[in-house]
């Protein structure tokens, strides 16, 4: 009857922990930032193995987190806060420059290359259900990643 009481409460506990492993992040990074430069951004992969949100960030690094979308409004680049990025079971969704993005409001301190960033991601289910996704991201050189596209940022 132990064995049985044992199993039970193990697979209740290991069921919370499986929502959150459905959730697969490939290669978060951040760009460095200038001296003085408050914000900053943060991009990566998301997959997951349901229909998920990504609804809201924090991190101990800026004083908000934003959800940001760009994109070309005539021939100039316009970057707008989002309220959710969706992430359809199973695509992948690429939060890159010049793109769907992570913005870091009110840094704390430059984002030097080398150093980690920890975000924690809220993340919704179609039930309304949310479950944090910790994150860490790579700060590369500002020159590092991927291009800029060109334009001007509002």
């Amino acid at each position: 009857m132990k064995l049985l009481h044992w199993i039970l409460v193990s697979a209740f506990c290991l069921s919370g922990a499986v929502w959150a492993a459905e959730v697969k992040v490939d290669q978060a990074w951040a760009r460095a930032t200038a001296p003085g430069q408050n914000v900053g951004g943060v991009f990566m992969t998301l997959s997951a193995d349901t229909d998920l949100s990504l609804v809201a960030g924090s991190s101990p690094a800026a004083a908000r987190v934003e959800l940001h979308t760009m994109r070309m409004d005539n021939n100039v680049m316009v970057m707008r806060p989002v309220d959710k990025i969706a992430l359809p079971k199973g695509k992948k969704v690429e939060l890159a420059p010049g793109g769907l993005h992570i913005m870091l409001i009110g840094l704390k301190a430059p984002l030097k290359a080398g150093d980690k960033v920890p975000l924690s991601l809220t993340l919704r289910d179609a039930k309304g259900k949310t479950q944090a996704l910790e994150v860490s991201a790579e700060v590369r050189e500002m020159g590092g990643g991927m291009p800029m596209p060109h334009g001007h940022h509002h």
